[in-house]
């Protein structure tokens, strides 16, 4: 049983209602493992930082609640998918990446080599200077090329 309310104010912000019945606007949810549990242990925390509301999964919501949370979670955790690396300026840090995303083309700075961070099951997640995070979901599917230049800074 929820002791919690969510809804959206006129400014898209989201309002969360505590059990006491006080109104927090502005609330942001933020999941504990996005990589290897993004469906359990989300935080709902206050302008403040302060977290007000634990919830240990996601499914467990009514579907309006679940709606609201999933929508600001997407925008939140936007990581395009890399699927080819076309060139890199340099084989030094900082050097700038030519990609092919499953949003299109682009191309993006990294700063250190310490942005590339390996996941489970051959997986990474690359963080550009600007903080946007893309992905790979296995370095084994990208192409020959893609590979070859990837090696150099893993």
């Amino acid at each position: 049983m929820n002791d919690f309310q969510l809804e959206r104010d006129a400014f898209g912000r989201l309002v969360l209602t505590d059990a006491e019945g006080v109104h927090h606007a502005g609330v942001v949810p933020v999941r504990a493992f996005p990589l290897t549990a993004p469906d359990h242990g989300i935080s709902l925390v206050g302008p403040d930082g302060r977290e007000l509301v634990w919830i240990d999964q996601i499914a467990d919501l009514p579907a309006p609640m679940r709606e609201l949370l999933d929508q600001d979670l997407r925008a939140r955790d936007f990581a395009p998918k890399l699927l080819k690396l076309h060139k890199v300026s340099s084989f030094g840090v900082p050097s700038t990446w030519s990609v092919s995303t499953d949003r299109g083309e682009t191309s993006f700075v990294l700063k250190a080599e310490e942005d590339i961070r390996r996941l489970e099951r051959g997986a990474l997640l690359i963080a550009s200077a600007h903080g946007l995070q893309f992905r790979i979901p296995d370095v084994k599917a990208l192409d020959r090329h893609s590979r070859k230049l990837l090696e150099r800074f893993l």
